[in-house]
């Protein structure tokens, strides 16, 4: 029974999908349903931790953005079909597996350099 489950889990995995790094800034369209109408709402943010399990389709991804002087965060499971896109704005240059520290810094303090990226030469 438990192969049957496993062949299902396998098919409903994401492929394609962008290189997720934590400190990374992404905007993640997600699929929203009111009523009886569908749309998408773009969820715009720092990557602060990446989940991931045992098994590969339990991955999870937490985003933070702050709003209006409030900081919001929010856990997107990677394979998810609500998700529609998953865009990589800008790749951060962390030293650290988890930045849960962004929680405690306001303004400037709470930025992240932009990883360079190292250009082929011609």
């Amino acid at each position: 029974m438990s192969t049957v489950m496993e062949k299902i889990e396998q098919s409903q995995l994401r492929s394609g999908l962008p290189e997720l790094r934590v400190g990374s800034s992404v905007r993640v369209n997600y699929r929203i349903t009111e009523g009886n109408k569908e749309r998408i709402q773009a969820f715009e943010g720092v990557i602060i931790g990446k989940h991931c399990s045992a098994r590969n389709n339990k991955a999870t991804f937490t985003v933070r953005k702050v709003t209006q002087g409030y900081g919001v965060e929010r856990i997107f499971p990677l394979h998810s079909p609500r998700i529609d896109s998953i865009d990589v704005i800008k790749v951060g240059k962390v030293r650290q597996a988890k930045l849960y520290y962004l929680r405690a810094r306001r303004g400037k303090a709470a930025r992240i350099k932009e990883r360079i990226t190292a250009r082929p030469s011609a």
